[in-house]
């Protein structure tokens, strides 16, 4: 079974939005009704940049398991507003429950388990037209089950 990187996208999404407070659009910047907070800066927009399949394996099935990587822009009128922002996805994604080793914050995906989440890269914050833009990919590993 393959993992359908939009649904993963939109679970991550959700997920972002409930950690941070803050509206994350998908692909684009959230519209005026998006929850919570609409397009009210800061927000943050994720981007699905692709995967690669069949890393190895759930219980021998090569093609069970993905590495899903993702964009997220965070965004703001400050170069400190969007590195505040920056700083509660990243949070959302790697925070861990003392002593558990759980991830705070689930991303809970139909037919697929996120099994491993790390900071892939950071590109830091750049401005066009008074905006500022601080960019983070990561990496998602997400395991099927067997049918």
């Amino acid at each position: 079974m393959s993992v359908s990187g939009r649904q993963v996208a939109l679970a991550v999404q959700t997920m972002l939005q409930t950690a941070t407070g803050r509206s994350c659009g998908y692909g684009t910047a959230p519209t005026a009704t998006s929850l919570p907070t609409g397009i009210t800066i800061p927000y943050c927009v994720l981007y699905e940049l692709g995967q690669t399949g069949g890393i190895g394996p759930s219980f021998g099935d090569a093609d069970a398991d993905a590495r899903i990587l993702l964009q997220v822009s965070s965004v703001g009128t400050t170069a400190e507003q969007a590195s505040l922002q920056a700083d509660k996805a990243r949070q959302a994604f790697l925070a861990r429950v003392p002593g558990s080793g759980q991830f705070l914050n689930a991303i809970n995906v139909v037919g697929a388990t996120v099994i491993g989440r790390e900071l892939d890269r950071e590109d830091g914050t750049s401005v066009v037209n008074s905006t500022y833009t601080y960019v983070q990919r990561f990496v998602l590993t997400v395991s099927t089950p067997n049918s």
